[in-house]
């Protein structure tokens, strides 16, 4: 405050304004980014070696048996890497079914560990209910075609669905979290030997061994589906701050100039 006779000094303003400034926010606890990244380089290790097992016997039934002197239900147009399997090519691929049943296996049950950690810390933290569950709003028939058109239409998310899911992407995540996942395991252990004959109600309910590979296939097929969408829309919303994200778990906001 300025006296008699001395001289008056410029006010200094309260808030000094500022060009954007990006701030790092929380968004993923650690053990989702990890249990994200292991569960990614298993999903890729199972679709390689799944890729190879595939080529062994490009060949699908429903039921209890299947063989090359049954009629299949449908026929990949692939050739196969076993001479016995009739593909209508007069040449077969190289023979990769060993290293890849055996890979197979092992990131298979690196996946399942994985999962039920993640879906227990979901249940006890309340992941699920706070980031995963759609509200009412969420779930209106208008919000649902909003955020379905909204990414055809190629608009670009907010700064503030950084921070959030829309109720299409929670339905879409809850989905494949606890119905995809575990009926993709379940038709994987229902073509063991071992594990159907312990549990022959597993192999029966699903329809037979033939019938549960099929299953599988499909399963996979809607899992792949969800990874081309995902990592579309990941690119689509900022694929390096989302990448970032998910890494680090934080990601960069920008402040609205004062």
């Amino acid at each position: 405050m300025a006296t008699l006779g001395s001289t008056s000094l410029p006010t200094l303003p309260s808030r000094v304004s500022t060009a954007s400034v990006a701030k790092p926010a929380p968004r993923h606890s650690a053990l989702v980014r990890v249990t994200h990244w292991v569960t990614t380089l298993c999903f890729f290790a199972l679709l390689v070696t799944g890729i190879e097992i595939v080529i062994s016997h490009p060949r699908f039934y429903w039921g209890e048996t299947g063989n090359v002197l049954t009629k299949p239900l449908f026929q990949l147009p692939i050739p196969s890497s076993r001479k016995l399997v009739p593909t209508g090519y007069g040449y077969v691929l190289p023979d990769q079914n060993g290293w890849s049943r055996a890979l197979h296996f092992e990131a298979a049950w690196i996946a399942v560990l994985t999962g039920l950690l993640y879906v227990i810390f979901g249940l006890l933290s309340r992941h699920f209910r706070k980031n995963l569950v759609p509200s009412k709003t969420d779930l209106s028939w208008r919000v649902l075609l909003t955020s379905f058109t909204k990414p055809l239409r190629l608009q670009r998310p907010s700064a503030a669905d950084a921070f959030t899911y829309n109720g299409l992407q929670r339905l879409t995540y809850l989905f494949v979290i606890f119905i995809l996942f575990p009926l993709v395991i379940w038709s994987g252990l229902a073509m063991s030997l071992g594990f159907i004959s312990a549990f022959p109600w597993s192999v029966n309910f699903l329809g037979g061994r033939q019938s549960a590979r099929t299953i599988h296939f499909f399963v996979c097929l809607a899992l792949v589906l969800f990874l081309f969408v995902h990592v579309a829309m990941v690119w689509f919303a900022g694929f390096w701050s989302r990448t970032r994200a998910m890494i680090t778990g934080r990601t960069a906001t920008r402040k609205e100039q004062a």
